[in-house]
Parts: C-alpha cells; sequence; structure tokens
C-alpha cells in the first residue's frame, strides 16, 4: 500500500464551513487533494481545483481521476423546496458515486447527517436518508458518517443564536428539555481524517459523533452555554410549533433563499431527541473529541468578533 503522502483525496464542499477546514487538514497531513469548485480559486501546495459542479458529469470524472478516495460533504442544507433538497443530497450523491466507480476509485466515505434518522420529519433529512441508501448500495469500500449539530469559528448556521445571546435571551423549540448532539468543527474533521485509510473496522459502517458528552445537552442548557460564552445570562423561552412557523414565514420574507429558519426546518427543530446513538461511535483508539464545548463556544465567539460577525 502506498503510504499517504502518495495518496489523493478528491473531495466535494471543500470551499465550506466544513469542507474547507478539511482540504487544509488532509494537506497539512500529507495527502494531495483535488477539490470540486464552482469558481476560481487561488493556487495552493497540495491542493488541485478542479472547476465544476454535481451536475457535470465531466468535471466529476476529472475530479476523480488518480484519486485513492473520494470524501463526499457537498450536499444541501437548506432549499425552497423538495426539488433543491434531492438535486443537491440525492441526485448529487449518484453522480458522485458514479464518478468514482467509473474512475476506479473504491473508497467512500460519505458525510451525511443526524437528521438522515428521522427521514419522515423533513425534507432534508429524508433526501440525506436517501443518499444513505445509494452510498450502501453502491459496491464501493464505503464508510457513512452523520454529524449533529456542527459549530465552530466561521459557521453562519448558528450565528443567530448568538446574536440573541447578546441581547439577553434565546428562542427554543417547544420543549426545552429535549436534548441535542454537538461537535466542533474541527473535532468532525479530524473524525473525517481517521476514517480516510481502507480499515476493515470501517467498511460498510454507519458512525455518528458528537463533542463527548455523555447523553448530550438539553435544548435549555446548550442555549445557556451560549449565553456563558457571550458573558450573557440569558433567558430561554420555549416556542409553540406554530410561531416557529410563522417565524419562518416572516424569515422567508425577509430573507429570500437566504432565510435560516425555513418550514422544513421547524419540523425537525421540534423534534425532542437529536442525540447520536453511542454505540455508532467510532471506537477509541482511532478518534475521539478533543475541545471542550465551552471553550469550543467561547472560541467561536471571538471569532466571530474579530470578524464584526456580531
Amino acid at each position: 500500500m502506498a503510504d499517504i503522502a502518495q495518496k489523493t483525496v478528491a473531495i466535494t464542499g471543500a470551499t465550506g464551513f466544513v469542507g474547507s477546514r478539511m482540504l487544509d487538514l488532509i494537506v497539512r497531513n500529507g495527502y494531495r487533494a483535488r477539490a470540486l469548485t464552482r469558481r476560481k480559486q487561488d493556487e495552493r501546495p497540495g491542493v488541485t481545483w478542479v472547476r465544476g459542479a454535481l451536475d457535470d458529469p465531466g468535471s466529476l470524472a476529472s475530479l476523480c481521476s488518480g484519486a485513492d478516495m473520494f470524501l463526499h460533504i457537498a450536499g444541501v442544507v437548506n432549499a425552497p423546496d423538495r426539488a433543491g433538497f434531492e438535486a443537491g443530497n440525492v441526485a448529487g450523491t449518484l453522480a458522485v458515486i458514479e464518478a468514482a466507480k467509473q474512475a476506479g476509485t473504491r473508497r467512500f466515505v460519505h458525510v451525511s447527517s443526524l437528521a438522515a434518522t428521522q427521514p419522515r420529519l423533513s425534507m432534508y433529512g429524508e433526501t440525506k436518508a436517501k443518499a444513505e441508501k445509494l452510498v450502501q448500495t453502491s459496491g464501493l469500500d464505503w464508510t457513512i458518517i452523520r454529524p449533529p449539530a456542527v459549530y465552530g469559528p466561521g459557521d453562519g448556521e448558528f450565528l443567530d443564536l448568538f446574536k440573541m445571546a447578546r441581547l439577553g435571551f434565546l428562542t427554543l423549540p417547544p420543549d426545552a428539555d429535549g436534548r441535542l448532539s454537538v461537535i466542533h468543527v474541527e473535532d468532525l474533521c479530524h473524525a473525517l481524517l481517521a476514517l480516510l485509510p481502507e480499515k476493515e473496522d470501517f467498511t460498510a459502517k454507519i458512525f455518528e459523533v458528537d463533542d463527548g458528552k455523555p447523553g448530550g445537552w438539553t435544548q435549555a442548557g446548550f442555549a445557556k452555554a451560549i449565553g456563558r460564552a457571550m458573558d450573557k445570562r440569558v433567558a430561554t423561552v420555549g416556542t409553540p410549533k406554530f410561531l416557529l412557523r410563522l417565524a419562518a414565514g416572516a424569515d422567508r420574507l425577509l430573507r429570500g433563499d437566504r432565510a435560516k429558519l425555513t418550514e422544513d426546518r421547524v419540523n425537525y427543530f421540534c423534534h425532542d431527541d437529536w442525540t447520536i446513538d453511542p454505540q455508532r461511535r467510532i471506537p477509541g483508539p482511532y478518534w475521539q473529541a478533543r475541545i471542550e464545548t465551552h471553550q469550543g463556544l467561547e472560541d467561536t465567539v471571538k471569532w466571530y468578533r474579530q470578524n464584526d460577525w456580531l
């Protein structure tokens, strides 16, 4: 087997929140990278940028050329309709699977979501579950990882919560005692790094990762942790589902397709258990979370302030 310095990782989503950090990490660890991008990127050592998209078979063929493994991070987290989710999460995943097979790239690591465990709750979860099925039946040497909520410096998804905490309150789903798991982006990236090599312990396995907090966080507990990171005592307000739906409509009017709170998200926000299955953790010898969440939240706030996001 060739050593790491001779191995090439094809990666989608390399310009996004998780993917950009993952790209840095794999290059620092001696891999070469072939990274899909829609826009021209600055040249950098160890990275070959491939202009294209998930719906462009030619660019996917080029992306996979000479790749030893494929890391599929790209996906659609938010879309105005079902077609957007289907195109990004289902058709996009099928396209990269076919490209990997045609190129002879056997190792395939797929980033799914904890939402895939509850496909009936949202179009997002449903399409991520469909993508998992495609990976499982691909015939490739596959591994699936299901992150929970991902936070960290540079994240835009949690930003509104920090902005609310600055005002001294946080709105929560109806059940403030509902539970969730979270993970810092750097810990997620190190988990992906651990899963890249071909190992029998990883083949045809689905893993779930979090910050290591037993039983996860209550919604109210995590809200207070955000407040603590902001040096604020926050009041938490459980919000009925019908009010969240009204807020989603208002967000759509204000921000259009950039809305963070959507009808689809309301459905899974109101679910009372978004914790990982401890039986699906990556075996300890390969990976463990290293960033304590209170510290991770403080680092996130520091980054937001330094970059004038708050």
